[in-house]
């Protein structure tokens, strides 16, 4: 009987461990319930002090700290398209990949060289897809152009490009501008290089949805309010 209750007590632990650890690989996913459009400093978002120079000139800019190797981002692209559909004129949304380690900076070179082709639009979900839907292995570079060329990207010029000047530069300028944002984790979301947030801090993808809206638009108010007088 005492070995049978041992038994029971030991399982009812370990399921109760399992459960807690795949609570936490799932923060981003299912983060708290919290009101639609919060928007609480310190608490949904982070105020990033000194703010951060921005690479959309005058418009107000959104931006996402992702990397193709988050399962998480993939979770969040159909969020990261809705933000970007219902973007104003006045405001522009792009990504920056984020540098964690050689496996991330492979992606991140990737990306950069899709962008120089211009065909980084075309082929960002497709990659989402093979590395997260299909399980693909991707361990280097050179696996990543391989599937690059499936996309119909011409290899050479792909490798080219993943070397030049311009990529070299956006993958130093990553390197510099994530831990100055703060960012911990992926996806996080940069409004014009002054807040900082995540599904987590918002209370879930859909609230962040709402939170960014609200953010922009405070940017927006900003930048419509008349300047002081000298």
């Amino acid at each position: 009987m005492f070995q049978r209750l041992t038994l029971v007590c030991a399982t009812v632990l370990l399921a109760c461990a399992f459960n807690a650890r795949a609570a936490e690989e799932h923060v981003h996913d299912a983060a708290p319930a919290s009101t639609p459009g919060a928007a609480e400093a310190g608490k949904n978002y982070f105020i990033i002090d000194p703010p951060q120079p921005t690479a959309s000139g005058d418009k107000i800019e959104v931006l996402e700290v992702f990397n193709y190797a988050c399962v998480h981002c993939a979770h969040f692209q159909p969020y990261a398209d809705e933000i970007k559909a219902k973007l104003p004129a006045s405001a522009q949304f792009s990504y920056m990949p984020a540098i964690f380690n050689e496996q991330w900076e492979a992606y991140a070179r990737a990306f950069y060289s899709a962008q120089a082709l211009g065909v980084q639009e075309k082929t960002h979900q497709a990659v989402f897809d093979a590395v997260h839907r299909d399980k693909r292995a991707m361990r280097s570079f050179d696996d990543i152009a391989a599937f690059y060329a499936e996309q119909g990207v011409d290899t050479a010029k792909f490798k080219a490009a993943s070397t030049s000047f311009e990529v070299e530069s956006k993958l130093t300028r990553s390197r510099d501008m994530v831990p100055k944002f703060g960012v911990d984790g992926t996806p996080t979301l940069i409004v014009n290089g002054k807040y900082r947030m995540t599904g987590a801090s918002a209370g879930g993808y859909p609230q962040l949805v709402a939170l960014v809206d609200t953010l922009v638009k405070k940017e927006q108010h900003a930048k419509s309010a008349p300047k002081p007088k000298k």
